[in-house]
């Protein structure tokens, strides 16, 4: 079951005012960022916090869940999500505890398909066929 536009703009409502936050769409369920850093997912109407020990501390019991198959074990918020200044503190101290994003490189232009690759040769600088 993938998660509703209804959960996610209650979630976010809940962290209005907290700065830095967004949200991105994927596989029908949502990862949600504070400054760049992805602090959480929203799998099937419920939060996943990412696991740090920042956050640990702030929550009593702490509930471990999956946010979908093969992951890695998360907090799974659900009290916390109707506290909007405890929500927005767990989400601080995760992001704060979480390294910064890996600048993506740059995706090189596909040649066109049937296109020969060519090279410049040592000599002249005219094209070899390769």
């Amino acid at each position: 079951m993938a998660t509703d536009v209804d959960f996610l703009q209650f979630v976010l409502d809940q962290l209005a005012g907290t700065p830095g936050i967004t949200h991105r769409k994927m596989f029908g369920e949502y990862a949600l960022y504070q400054h760049g850093k992805v602090v959480a997912f929203l799998c099937d109407n419920q939060c996943f916090l990412k696991p740090t020990e920042a956050g640990r501390a702030l929550l009593d019991p702490v509930v471990d869940g999956f946010p979908y198959p093969g992951a890695k074990p998360h907090f799974l918020l659900s009290d916390a999500l109707e506290d909007r200044q405890r929500l927005a503190q767990l989400i601080g101290v995760t992001a704060d505890a979480l390294p910064a994003p890996v600048a993506k490189p740059a995706r090189s232009r596909p040649k066109p398909a049937g296109q020969a690759l060519t090279r410049r040769s040592a000599s002249g600088g005219k094209k070899d066929r390769s």
